[in-house]
């Protein structure tokens, strides 16, 4: 692979966008120096922070006032791969949740007891080293690559540290569903690869900024925007694409692998990045139907949240109905729905995973998540119950959470687009959902406990978990009171593409 051109912007002194990628993989030979060494989670911490610093960094270079993509770097790879990277607001908002919730993930798996815990740094820092590229990158065939790396290593998560005899049948799951949502993408790409010869006679380039200036044939457009659209929908998850996420909730990790699988709506991103864009005439052609299927999922996840037994299979149910909700913001088309959309994905990453951490807690304890075998928490760990239901009220967008300015601005966009039929659907399912997950904080944490605890369920939350829990807590208050800072993040960054859907309205 000869490398024939290098350049990077002259924003950053370095090439930050590389290092953001390229430090976790330093970080592995760190680990391996010290893989005999007890405090193996803690040096992985350590060098997660180390990460976090260059996330800051990069927040700090970044200029709010400009909507041009920044911070570019590019290398001339063997084609049609090549490495062009640039970030806007979206990508460093999604960038910085990355950052915090690697800690997250690492300082979870140093309170709970796990099989063979030395793999989860290693793992952890490969995963944040694929989603820096993810968020970072805009070549979509490298995007693709880097897809199938962290699907891939999401999956040996979900196999590792799996808490139930039914793994294998999760994890078959699992890859029947990711593997043909990246063969869908890959399918897409090349056929936009494909356009762009075609069409200018050059030389194949999944660039963006190179597909952006030509047109798609309009033959081939409706294909290309179902083969990217459902690629992506499988992972986000999107009624009816759902089906492996329920089994897999209940039968894989509780909330390792789902924190990155989940907490980062890397399909919504790339639909905003990528499928957005380059595919404006297909995706107005179609975008009424698939609000249609969102609507549909908004009741249809809520009504079987409300049927489950099984407390993770319930959040996993939770996902695929407010998922819906951020679908009928997102396809409203204007800059509002584009903002609330994004700032709704990262609402979801934080108050998901402040779920998934604290039902971790209180699985670790019962060593079952069962709705009927729990009950009475509270009396016994009431910090792990309020972060529990301050995620839970955020994800439905309780005022004073950042849940709650994004859900205003989708449903804002939702009236002008679809009137009021949508919007009103839309604010009932979300109603609907802040019944059941009312619900199971009043199940697992109120309810009388039927029978005795064992010792272990009724042991005090230790100070990590109390840390950790403290964390989740903050963050969603404190980006639930002060939203100007990440709106003025992205409100520039979006004007280009609220400008190209701006003649429906």
């Amino acid at each position: 692979m000869t490398i024939t051109e290098i350049h990077w912007a002259s924003q950053s002194a370095y090439p930050i966008l590389s290092t953001l990628q390229i430090v976790p993989i330093l970080g592995l030979f760190v680990l391996y120096g010290f893989r005999n060494s007890k405090y193996l989670i803690n040096i992985g911490m350590v060098l997660a922070f180390i990460e976090m610093f260059f996330v800051i960094d990069l927040y700090r270079h970044f200029d709010q006032t400009n909507a041009a993509m920044q911070l570019a770097e590019q290398v001339t790879l063997l084609a049609p791969l090549s490495y062009h990277a640039a970030v806007d607001g979206m990508s460093v908002l999604f960038i910085l949740l990355t950052g915090l919730l690697s800690i997250m993930v690492m300082a979870y798996g140093s309170i709970v007891p796990l099989e063979r815990p030395k793999h989860l740094p290693f793992t952890v820092l490969i995963i944040e080293a694929t989603l820096m590229s993810l968020f970072t990158t805009l070549d979509l065939l490298w995007f693709t690559l880097m897809s199938f790396v962290e699907l891939i290593l999401i999956g040996y998560m979900l196999r590792r540290w799996a808490t139930s005899p039914d793994r294998d049948l999760a994890m078959t799951r699992y890859l029947q569903f990711m593997l043909t949502g990246i063969l869908l993408l890959a399918i897409g790409i090349s056929m936009l690869g494909w356009n762009y010869t075609h069409e200018t006679g050059n030389a194949w380039t999944f660039d963006l900024l190179l597909l952006k200036d030509v047109a798609v044939n309009q033959e081939i457009s409706s294909i290309i925007f179902f083969l990217l659209f459902y690629g992506l929908a499988i992972r986000i998850p999107l009624f009816p694409l759902h089906g492996w996420l329920p089994l897999t909730a209940e039968h894989g990790t509780v909330a390792i692998a789902p924190v990155f699988l989940l907490g980062l709506k890397v399909g919504i991103y790339a639909l905003i990045r990528f499928v957005l864009p380059l595919l404006p005439e297909a995706v107005i052609q179609w975008h009424e139907y698939i609000v249609t299927f969102a609507v549909a999922g908004v009741f249809y996840a809520a009504v079987m949240a409300m049927m489950q037994v099984n407390l993770r299979r319930l959040l996993a149910f939770a996902v695929v109905s407010h998922t819906s909700v951020l679908i009928i913001g997102l396809f409203s088309l204007n800059q509002i729905a584009f903002e609330g959309a994004i700032l709704l994905s990262i609402n979801f990453g934080l108050a998901t995973s402040g779920l998934l951490f604290m039902t971790g807690f209180v699985f670790w304890r019962t060593r079952t998540m069962l709705l009927q075998k729990l009950g009475g928490l509270f009396d016994h760990i009431p910090f792990i119950g309020i972060a529990f239901l301050i995620s839970g009220l955020s994800i439905v967008g309780m005022p004073g959470t950042p849940g709650f300015d994004a859900a205003h601005l989708i449903l804002e966009a939702s009236i002008h687009r679809f009137g009021a039929l949508i919007t009103i659907a839309a604010a009932l399912g979300n109603v609907v959902a802040a019944g059941f997950l009312l619900w199971a904080f009043q199940r697992a944490f109120l309810s009388p406990k039927v029978g005795s605890w064992n010792k272990k369920a009724t042991k005090p939350a230790s100070r990590p978990e109390k840390i950790l829990a403290a964390t989740i807590i903050l963050t969603l208050l404190i980006t639930g009171f002060y939203t100007e800072p990440w709106l003025g993040l992205i409100e520039n960054s979006m004007h280009g593409l609220g400008e190209l859907y701006s003649h429906l309205h």
